[in-house]
């Protein structure tokens, strides 16, 4: 990799010219003032980084020998909460407090609706995720199964056209009812539509009227002239609904970044968001077609002035965490640089473009930059964030608290001293989430020496996910994030199953929490039904008079004491992980894909990214330490699924197959590499062998 010196650092060539020629131009910030800058933020918090890191093994490797020495022995959770404590695992719980942080965004702190998490690398679905602030009520019912079956195949099925009228329009009576009647009884709306509450009208369009409802917009279109409308009573062609109002531009989990070359590609990707000049051109169908961002939306209000409403969601961008590194960055000393220090940087240097008002559009019109800091453990690190924050706001002359934090709770340590993390944020933080797949990564990788864990899908039950999920939400309202932050839920993974998720995910908003994640943009427009029959902030009084869960649940894991199964389930249950690792690995070390949808054991599409990797690689690795299985039954079980796996790609003319040579397959190893060296990767993490493994495949070109 060709570098450049710049203030005693080494920079990958590329990186240096999209900083100076395409990042830098514009914000104010000067080339040598910029690096100069940049040479002393690394100098300052790379040692720091790497204490916080040898603080993590060390807490691991005193926890995996006090479970040693009392295996076979029952779990005593009083002991072990006692020895958490005298370790410094379970840090003092502070007092209490009220975040203070400033200068929000609506769409993140006093309105509820769905969250898109889209990767950093593929610019057509970064605009995708984009647009989805306003979506199709109609589209999503008609194409999915959300009316309980799928389209049939063909020509449009007026009958089914019907149903999702019949559908959109119950929803119009709930959200918006009429004064006298119902949706479906109107027929002359150019008379004028009397609804029972006329606040809820907020203005029209040529050819539309916009109501508000729980702080979220419904767009009715009259279009006598669609073949929709030309069908309709009163000529209504559609139902449009405020659907993704925030999305979050991923450059951790979801994407496959190893050098320079990735990483400037999604800083590229995050700039043109920023500037609004992102554009991709694809063939659909034969046909090329160009994406470009959505313009913001006009209407007249009832007084004749104009209303104007974000074409867009906010956007949020994730940072990675603290424990990789970057090759596209060399120190003083020729280490490889702390990757997070490098995004804080550079992330928030693109967002200056936007803060600056120099884009076609805005993206926060309250002047903050949003990130997701994920993989954080325990107050400590959240507090090494913030003074990160601080000395980057310090190197491009923002204002203090500009650059704002999410909290990704996904961590065992995180979620069992969460307020005191949140302490360690409070003037800048504006979201805090869960999600099922890392934390349970986290759980059996610091309980491996413990005992077997119980099979996956058992773990979904496990006291200790109840009591996460409850006190996420509990202390994120007890110190005061309602009105200011987003709290979040975790993802819906199913994409071809939107009537499962109207079913399970209307749970998501009666827990208070005011977003959750969604995998597309038809899911968000169907989720955002939900905010609608569900008012998530006239509930938050109730759930905060709650008393907070305590940590007893939390802390105890899913261990299988006395547990046998038979070798039909102990091979089902490694077929089960060994098809989701091989099935998401293989796409990520040969062809650099660190999100897609991916085939499961019974050939269901699920989004994947890495999080899905560590919870099956721990789970295996777990079982093969306590001997639940052997190692000749994992390779087994991988060779199986290799099969299978090729088998589910056949029609993908990038795809190398694995079964024929395992041993020459890159993805086969680096997928085996996960579970046999996976007691000893750093709290259970895939990315270093990830890292690896993609290196090695782009070096063979």
């Amino acid at each position: 990799m060709a570098m450049t010196p710049r203030a005693g650092l080494r920079v990958a060539d590329e990186l240096a010219a999209f900083i100076e020629a395409e990042a830098l131009p514009g914000t104010g910030v000067e080339p040598e003032a910029f690096w100069t800058g940049v040479a002393a933020v690394f100098a300052r918090f790379a040692p720091e980084n790497r204490r916080l890191l040898a603080v993590r093994d060390d807490l691991q490797a005193r926890i995996d020998a006090w479970h040693v020495q009392r295996r076979g022995q029952p779990y005593d959770l009083p002991a072990a909460t006692a020895f958490l404590r005298e370790i410094g695992y379970l840090a003092d719980e502070p007092g209490d407090f009220a975040i203070g942080t400033r200068n929000v965004d609506a769409e993140v702190a006093t309105l509820a609706g769905p969250q898109l998490v889209v990767p950093s690398l593929n610019a057509r679905f970064v605009l995708n995720a984009a647009n989805a602030r306003w979506g199709s009520l109609y589209d999503a019912l008609y194409g999915t199964d959300a009316l309980g079956d799928l389209p049939p195949p063909g020509r449009f099925d007026p009958a089914r056209g019907a149903r999702v009228v019949a559908r959109a329009k119950a929803l119009l009576d709930e959200a918006v009812p009429l004064a006298e009647g119902r949706w479906a009884d109107l027929t002359d709306p150019h008379r004028g539509i009397a609804i029972r509450d006329p606040g809820q009208y907020v203005g029209r369009s040529e050819r539309s009227r916009l109501f508000r409802h729980n702080g979220l917009h419904i767009e009715v279109v009259f279009d006598p002239d669609h073949p929709i409308g030309a069908t309709d009573p009163a000529g209504i062609s559609d139902v449009v609904l405020e659907s993704a109002l925030s999305t979050i531009v991923d450059l951790e989990d979801s994407v496959a970044a190893v050098d320079a070359a990735d990483k400037t590609a999604a800083y590229r990707n995050w700039l043109g968001l920023m500037k609004g000049d992102l554009r991709e051109t694809f063939d659909k169908g034969g046909r090329s077609m160009t994406r470009a961002l959505a313009p913001d939306r006009a209407f007249t209000a009832p007084d004749g002035s104009t209303v104007t409403l974000p074409g867009r969601s906010l956007l949020f961008v994730r940072n990675v965490g603290h424990l990789m590194t970057t090759p596209a960055v060399r120190l003083a000393d020729g280490s490889d640089a702390p990757e997070g220090v490098l995004d804080a940087i550079v992330t928030s240097l693109i967002a200056m473009h936007d803060l600056k008002g120099q884009g076609r559009f805005r993206n926060s019109r309250a002047g903050s930059i949003y990130i997701v800091k994920p993989k954080m453990h325990g107050p400590e690190e959240c507090a090494f964030t913030d003074a990160l924050f601080d000395a980057v706001e310090d190197l491009l002359g923002l204002a203090r608290h500009t650059i704002k934090v999410g909290v990704m709770d996904e961590e065992r340590r995180t979620s069992a001293n969460l307020a005191a993390c949140i302490r360690a944020v409070k003037d800048r933080i504006v979201f805090i989430n869960t999600g099922f797949l890392d934390r349970t990564g986290d759980e059996i990788h610091t309980a491996m020496q413990a005992g077997p864990v119980v099979r996956k899908g058992e773990i979904k039950s496990s006291a200790w996910i109840a009591a996460y999920e409850a006190r996420n939400v509990a202390i994120g309202l007890k110190c005061g994030l309602s009105g200011r932050a987003q709290i979040g839920k975790g993802m819906w993974a199913a994409p071809d199953r939107m009537a499962g998720m109207l079913e399970q995910k209307a749970a998501h908003p009666k827990t208070g929490a005011n977003t959750a994640w969604v995998p597309s943009p038809t899911a968000a427009t169907l989720h955002a039904l939900h905010y609608h029959q569900t008012d998530v902030f006239a509930l938050r009084d109730a759930i905060a008079a709650r008393p907070i869960p305590g940590l007893e649940d939390l802390l105890t894991p899913s261990l299988a004491a006395g547990r046998n199964w038979s070798e039909a389930e102990i091979a089902e249950e490694l077929d089960n992980n060994a098809q989701g690792l091989l099935g998401y690995v293989v796409r990520w070390i040969d062809q650099g894909v660190g999100c897609s949808k991916v085939p499961d054991i019974h050939d269901v599409g699920l989004m994947e990214d890495r999080a899905t990797l560590r919870i099956s690689s721990q789970h295996m690795a777990n079982w093969l330490l306590h001997g639940v299985c052997t190692a000749e039954q994992v390779d087994a079980a991988l060779l199986r699924m290799a099969a299978k796996v090729d088998a589910q790609n056949a029609g993908d003319p990038l795809y190398r197959p694995m079964a024929p040579d395992p041993a020459g397959s890159l993805a086969f190893r680096a997928a085996r590499a996960l579970v046999f060296d996976g007691v000893a990767q750093p709290n259970g993490y895939t990315e270093p062998l990830l890292h690896q493994f993609r290196r090695m495949a782009k070096d063979a070109g």
